[in-house]
């Protein structure tokens, strides 16, 4: 089965565009894909988004962490007549709520399953996009599909992931991932 794991990151944050509300209007800057079939990363711009659709849609599961309650929301405005919801999705955050009530960070699940962090945050990499730094913006979103494919593999062999509580005990939660 061909899976594609998948983040992107955007020009604005939602302060720039007058709040949540607005997401359509954080636009593009970079997206990355890890495609099981290539074993490889691919990375995309905002000119090239129709090329990163057509990747997601021939996937037979797309992999990622928010990405109905976000990734999804700010692809919209690029293809209007698209039914992205309805793509083969496997969210890991919104399987995680299902199961728990509440919600976990990436960056929770990768220290407790994986013993690593992210290396910046969404803020940094819309500063990167702004200096023109796309390189390290890039390597950003990258290192983002690749810890979110770690956490989905080592899901689909183990039968669980770890996160850590409020309280910083590290909780385990059963999934049903298949890869």
């Amino acid at each position: 089965m061909n899976y594609v794991v998948f983040d992107l990151e955007t020009q604005n944050l939602f302060d720039d565009v007058g709040g949540r509300s607005n997401i359509a209007a954080l636009k593009v800057s970079c997206a990355v894909t890890w495609s099981s079939l290539r074993k490889d990363f691919t990375v995309y711009w905002e000119k090239d988004v129709p090329a990163l659709l057509a990747e997601l849609k021939s996937a037979r599961r797309v992999v990622g962490f928010n990405l109905k309650g976000f990734d999804y929301e700010v692809l919209r405005p690029y293809a209007p007549d698209e039914r992205l919801q309805f793509l083969p999705t496997l969210d890991i955050m919104d399987d995680l709520f299902r199961r728990l009530s509440f919600r976990v960070s990436l960056d929770s699940v990768a220290r407790a399953t994986l013993g690593e962090t992210k290396s910046a945050s969404g803020l940094q990499a819309v500063e990167w996009w702004r200096s023109g730094e796309m390189e390290k913006l890039a390597e950003y979103c990258k290192m983002d599909v690749d810890v979110t494919r770690r956490v989905y593999e080592f899901g689909c062999g183990n039968g669980f992931v770890q996160y850590f509580s409020r309280l910083g005990s590290k909780q385990k939660v059963q999934v049903q991932w298949r890869c």
